[in-house]
């Protein structure tokens, strides 16, 4: 081991980058900024390189930073994890950590289904964070998470360094309760002017497709209600506040799950999932598997 290396300093280092500033990595700590900051770059110069640059109120991470970000995660969360498999005994089986983003607008049931592959891994410790697509994104870039899922790639930026996988697609169908679905067969799909309709919101990827489906059959729903959480559009249409589109590739789930009926598909309406990683070649072996198995799918 070096004697110019201290690795308290590269735990200041690995808190900033987790909390994305000084100060919050400062209050974490409870510490001055002053004083992380400074054991910050004491770690800088004897590494000999840059590991943090300004970027708005926060800090970002250089191409080095990112690649001590990497190693200070595995010998951290080494650490973190080594009192727990003390107490367990030598014989407990080595926990596997997959930490997951999950874009509020992608289906739960798809997430379900896309991280199926993996749910029967020993020891799996799966750490799923929800929250809008663009703070994820963030999220990944500093290597808080192993995977991103959603319904759309990531988009051209120059400054993250992330690559999409396809994970699959499906065509989407109409759903609701027997009363709705048996009204809104009738002259299917005209009888859809006839009933309330849930939709979700305008940031999800494929709302502007479901809208363009409308105006090419000269439709104008009676949208009731518009959903940025897709579980929560499901929920309020199983209790008989409108119909809904959702993904077929889950449909045995939806019937079975909300008490729901299928309608009629959203002919020509697809939607697309994603996951999003900051490796071109997957290297975790759970996000690999869960790759693999779509590629297969």
């Amino acid at each position: 081991m070096s004697q110019h290396f201290n690795y308290r300093h590269l735990y200041y280092f690995w808190v900033v980058a987790k909390e994305g500033g000084m100060s919050r990595a400062a209050a974490r700590l409870d510490m001055a900024v002053q004083t992380v900051s400074a054991q910050v770059r004491e770690l800088e110069r004897s590494l000999g390189v840059q590991l943090l640059r300004p970027a708005g109120r926060g800090v970002a991470l250089t191409e080095a930073g990112q690649r001590a970000l990497q190693q200070a995660e595995v010998i951290f969360e080494a650490g973190e994890a080594l009192p727990g498999l003390l107490r367990a005994g030598a014989a407990a089986a080595p926990t596997v950590r997959l930490a997951l983003g999950i874009s509020d607008t992608l289906p739960k049931l798809v997430v379900r289904h896309l991280v199926q592959p993996v749910l029967d891994t020993p020891g799996l410790r799966l750490v799923c964070h929800e929250q809008g697509f663009d703070d994820l994104l963030g999220n990944l870039a500093v290597h808080r998470l192993d995977l991103l899922l959603a319904d759309r790639p990531a988009p051209p930026h120059a400054g993250l360094k992330v690559f999409s996988h396809a994970m699959g697609s499906s065509q989407l169908a109409w759903y609701g309760t027997p009363e709705l679905a048996a009204r809104a067969r009738k002259r299917f799909p005209q009888g859809l002017a006839d009933v309330p309709v849930l939709l979700p919101s305008a940031n999800a990827a494929v709302r502007p497709h479901i809208d363009r489906w409308f105006a090419q059959r000269s439709l104008t729903p009676q949208v009731c209600g518009e959903f940025e959480d897709s579980a929560l559009l499901k929920i309020f249409g199983a209790g008989g506040m409108g119909v809904f589109p959702a993904a077929e590739l889950v449909n045995q789930q939806l019937l079975a799950q909300y008490g729901v009926q299928r309608i009629d598909a959203l002919e020509g309406v697809m939607e697309h999932f994603y996951g999003i990683s900051t490796e071109r070649r997957v290297v975790h072996p759970l996000v690999r598997r869960m790759v693999a198995a779509a590629d297969q799918a």
